[in-house]
């Protein structure tokens, strides 16, 4: 087990150094210290986690280990031919061969020889059905739930689930945790399994004063982050890196602010940027976002500490921002919450608008977007059709029975009242379509005529509009309960009628570091910057902007993590060593110096 010391001078040494700790910064860390190498991970925030903590954990990986044994054998040039069709242009052979080629192994590595186990994803479709290349199963994969008690006490330094996306500070994990949540009062099955769930929950907060029953992205980062602590891995939360160490063009490490001052990291291989692009940078927003005209129109989900200092500080060894990308920002629908104690928090829309009964409008009455779509085609949509010169947002308008059945958004469904929702603002309430429309500001004849028209096909399960429920990312969002003909359509008739604002907001940037296949930060003339890797959205997205399928900013997160860290260890080839696993580390390196790791 390597271990770091600091030596008298407020100088540490070690081998390579990770400047962030999210699931890609983690990743990266495990993976270098699994091959021996010295390894410090620092963080600016209190809590170990990023994003990644907050976000549902999803990872897509085309060909992982799970989808395998499930007996799924996809054709290695299936997930290829969807992103050339995605992509277009954008479409880097040498970066995607990169993800595809080191994804399944990624994944087996972390279950062979580490704390992350994952359970599949293979009934879930990528979202453009309708794409050649498309598939219909086998490309994700999600941290296996964690019992925070074995994570022992580093659960302390862990950030807890977002708080607007569990109930009471429990995570729910998408699929059949999810669903029997939803379906608790029409199953007594669900019934069950949600009483058991809440129960343990409670003990829990009376016990430890937190969730411990982990899920998603709070269960990757706890199975990351003891996987890194047992393999030695020196992990600093409070300690923001202030600038790079850059001798003869090679970055050296890094100076960090720490409680006791100022603490130059000499890292001899390296340093990986991974603190979690620019979502909160507001200047950055300004310059590049569309219709942002000051930079704050706009609900960013990552934690404000993702303020894009990983950016700033390869810019400053001479990385290279690449903004020539689809979409700089990874766009969510989101809609602001008011606590009772005066914060404000923010939903993602991801659940609600594909199950049947709901429908989505501008000001203008009028919808836009095939709702069951990606959360990032709803957003994006949702920007490019609101009138010009007003605010960027729509309404998602929903009926008692719909409220009741599924929730929307931050309001809860049945058993959980409702009444603070309404009395807050959150949620807009009326007895006639007409009269909600004038409560938010929607043109009423023109709403009224919207749901008119969009029952009379809904009865019939039909939405000749936009398709909605025809493809089989939809349908795996709807409701599959329904007794109607189309899952993810239902009519909007059974008042009171209710709605929520919702504006455009993200899950992330994008727009980030040039990098290649082995995830080194690259100048602009397009050459490595020795000793300076870029991983997660510190890395400009290797899906150019586009947004192919749910999964895809964590999954090469977690790749190009793992390909950095075996880079920076100079390490070639995917050879299993079954002899070796954590606690029994034997170096395989092979680079000395990150000026030669080229």
């Amino acid at each position: 087990m390597a271990i770091v010391e600091m030596n008298t001078s407020n100088q540490m040494d070690c081998d390579l150094l990770v400047i962030g700790s999210g699931a890609s910064g983690l990743a990266a860390a495990t993976t270098a210290a699994w091959h021996g190498l010295k390894v410090v991970v620092v963080e600016k925030d209190a809590v170990f986690g990023g994003a990644t903590a907050w976000s549902g954990g999803w990872m897509w990986v085309p060909g992982n280990p799970l989808a395998k044994r499930a007996g799924i054998d996809e054709d290695p040039q299936q997930p290829r031919t969807y992103l050339k069709n995605e992509l277009g242009q954008r479409y880097d052979p040498e970066r995607v061969d990169a993800f595809f080629d080191n994804g399944p192994h990624m994944v087996a590595f972390f279950e062979e020889h580490t704390s992350l186990q994952f359970v599949d994803g293979n009934g879930i479709p990528d979202v453009h059905g309708n794409v050649e290349g498309a598939a219909t199963q086998g490309h994700q994969v999600i941290a296996a739930p964690c019992d925070g008690r074995q994570v022992g006490p580093l659960i302390k330094r862990l950030r807890k689930t977002m708080r607007e996306t569990s109930f009471m500070g429990m995570p729910i994990m998408a699929g059949a945790d999810l669903m029997a949540f939803l379906s608790m009062t029409r199953s007594l099955k669900s019934f069950l399994h949600v009483t058991r769930r809440f129960t343990r929950h409670l003990l829990d907060l009376a016990l430890y004063g937190r969730a411990m029953q982990l899920v998603n992205g709070v269960a990757l980062v706890a199975r990351l982050a003891k996987s890194a602590q047992d393999l030695g891995v020196t992990l600093m939360e409070s300690a923001p890196a202030q600038r790079l160490v850059v001798e003869g063009g090679v970055v050296r490490g890094a100076v960090v602010a720490t409680e006791k001052g100022d603490v130059e990291i000499r890292a001899a291989r390296g340093v990986v940027l991974a603190a979690g692009g620019f979502p909160n940078d507001i200047t950055r927003r300004k310059a590049l976002f569309p219709r942002t005209p000051t930079g704050r129109e706009h609900l960013a989900l990552p934690p404000q500490s993702c303020s894009g200092d990983g950016i700033s500080l390869g810019e400053s060894a001479g990385a290279c921002l690449v903004t020539d990308v689809a979409s700089p920002v990874a766009w969510a629908p989101v809609s602001r919450v008011e606590h009772a104690d005066g914060t404000v928090g923010h939903f993602p829309h991801i659940i609600d608008r594909a199950k049947p009964g709901v429908i989505g409008v501008l000001s203008s009455g009028k919808r836009f977007v095939n709702e069951a779509d990606g959360y990032y085609d709803y957003a994006s949509a949702m920007v490019a059709s609101a009138p010009q010169g007003e605010e960027v947002a729509s309404w998602l308008i929903c009926d008692h029975r719909f409220l009741r059945r599924y929730g929307l958004g931050y309001a809860r469904p049945f058993p959980v009242p409702v009444g603070s929702f309404i009395r807050s603002g959150y949620l807009q309430r009326a007895s006639t379509i007409e009269e909600l429309a004038q409560r938010c500001g929607i043109a009423p004849d023109a709403l009224a005529a919207t749901v008119q028209r969009f029952n009379e096909h809904a009865r019939r399960g039909e939405d000749p509009q936009f398709g909605r429920g025809s493809t089989p990312y939809n349908r795996k969002g709807g409701d599959p309960l329904h007794k109607g003909p189309n899952p993810c359509v239902a009519p909007i008739e059974h008042g009171p009628f209710y709605a929520v604002k919702v504006f455009p907001g993200s899950f992330g940037t994008f727009a980030g570091l040039k990098t290649n296949g082995s995830a080194q930060a690259l100048d602009k003339d397009g050459k490595p910057i020795a000793g300076l890797y870029a991983v997660g959205t510190d890395m400009a997205s290797v899906m150019g902007g586009f947004y192919p399928s749910g999964g895809i900013n964590l999954g090469p997160a977690m790749t190009f993590g793992y390909i950095a860290g075996r880079h920076a260890a100079g390490v070639t080839g995917h050879e299993k060593d079954d002899a070796r696993s954590i606690g029994s580390v034997t170096p395989k390196t092979t680079a000395a110096d990150p000026a030669s790791a080229h």
